[in-house]
C-alpha cells in the first residue's frame, strides 16, 4: 500500500526593504545589510523567518521596512 504525503506547512518569511541609507552607521550594522543582501535604496529581499534572520532584523530595524511573507 502506497503512504501519502501530506503538504507540510509553508514557512513564512520576511519581505525587508532597506529604506534608509547605511551611511554614518556603524560598520558592523552595514555588515549585517550586506549579510541579509541588502545593497540599495528600496532595494527587496525575501528571507526565511528564522532566528538569525530576526537577530539582524532587531539590529538595523531603523533602516528597514519588514512585512510579513
Amino acid at each position: 500500500m502506497p503512504t501519502v504525503k501530506t503538504a507540510k506547512a509553508v514557512s513564512t518569511g520576511f519581505v525587508i526593504t532597506l529604506r534608509r541609507s547605511p551611511i554614518g552607521t556603524p560598520q558592523k550594522h552595514r555588515r549585517v545589510l550586506s549579510g541579509l543582501g541588502l545593497r540599495k535604496i528600496r532595494q527587496t529581499v525575501t528571507r526565511p523567518n528564522t532566528s538569525q534572520v530576526r537577530g539582524m532584523i532587531g539590529k538595523v530595524g531603523y533602516l528597514l521596512e519588514v512585512q510579513p511573507q
